[in-house]
This record gives C-alpha cells, structure tokens and sequence, in this order.
C-alpha cells in the first residue's frame, strides 16, 4: 500500500455516502443491514485502495445548479432531435472530430462532472481527459470546420461555467468571473472606438 496523506473522515463523508446509495442501488436493497454491510465496504475500499481524494468546493448553489439541469435536459432533447435528423438526412457522411478543450478548473470533481455531463448528450462523447492540462477531448458528430470546433469549445465551457457557479471553489469562480469581465470590457471597446470615429 502506498503511503499518502490521512484524508480526513469528515472530508470522505460524502463520498462514503455515495458509495452506499450506490451499493444500495446495485443491490436493489436499501434494508438497514444491507446498507451497513455497505458501509463497511466502503470506508475498506476508501482507505485502502490508492484513489485520488475528491476535494469538494464547500459551496453550492441551488439557484445556478437547478438552471444547470434545466439546461442540461433543453440540450438532451435537442441534441436528441439533431442526431436523429443527421442520422435521416446525411447518415454515413457525417463528418466528425475529435476535439480538444482546455477547461479553466484543475478540480477532478468539476472536470469529471463537467466530461460525464457531455457524454450524457448525443453527438459527443469524452474520449480521452488529460489530467495534468484539465484538457477534454471530445468526439464530436457533424464537426468539419474550425468554426464549427469553435462552438463546440464554447458549448463545452459555458457548461463548465454553470458547474463553477453551482458547485466550484471560490477560485474557479473567481477566475470566472474576472474572464467574464475582461471579455466584456473587450467587446465595449470597439464600440467606443467606433464612436470616436463617428462623432
């Protein structure tokens, strides 16, 4: 077993909690007993199997999380619809790509719940994850242009975002909210620039 730093109960709680629904609901069991044995499994498989601890935030945001799952599910069906369009109208000449986006947090929560969130809806799936980068590289359908990876790219951070403000570190929120202002002063200053060229 590898030596690593004592993750703190109160830290592991809700991770040990997830993993007994789990075990509750692959067992379709949620009896008192069954749920103890899990428990036991669990806290077993949290300390002595070498994973990365998951570092939650600390904060969440009920507000931002429900327009995150509003969100989510106008995209499912969407997406849902648009696939089953292509699927009629172009079938095998679809072209696709593989596309690769650098996302803002280094959390392993917010870059996992931000890739399985992407897997969720047709048309893309995370193919691989580059940890050290926070990079996604997704395998999208009906992608044959740079613009069109472009809106992909955004897609997959504006869906980052709602992740952020729902459940991120002050940080990644932070860093949010400053890209959030520097973009708007860019796009204020063409046109202030337009008008001094047009008094």
């Amino acid at each position: 077993m590898r030596n690593r730093p004592r993750v703190p109960l109160l830290k592991e709680i809700p991770l040990l909690i997830w993993l007994v629904f789990l075990w509750g609901a692959l067992w379709q069991d949620f009896s008192a007993g069954n749920l103890i044995f899990g428990a036991v499994i669990a806290f077993i498989v949290a300390n002595i199997f070498y994973l990365p601890p998951v570092e939650l935030s600390g904060r969440f945001n009920p507000l931002y999380a429900a327009g995150f799952l509003v969100r989510f599910f106008y995209k499912l069906v969407h997406a849902s619809f648009e696939v089953l369009w292509l699927s009629l109208t172009k079938g095998p000449n679809i072209k696709n790509a593989v596309v690769g986006v650098k996302l803002r947090s280094r959390s392993d929560l917010l870059v996992t719940a931000t890739g399985h969130a992407l897997s969720l809806i047709p048309g893309s799936l995370v193919v691989e994850v580059d940890r050290s980068t926070s990079t996604l590289y997704l395998h999208c359908l009906n992608v044959s242009t740079p613009e069109e990876a472009d809106k992909v790219r955004k897609d997959v951070r504006d869906t980052e975002s709602w992740l952020i403000r729902s459940i991120g570190t002050r940080e990644d929120l932070d860093v949010l909210k400053a890209e959030q202002a520097l973009a708007g002063s860019e796009s204020a200053l063409p046109a202030a620039t337009s008008k001094e060229m047009n008094p």
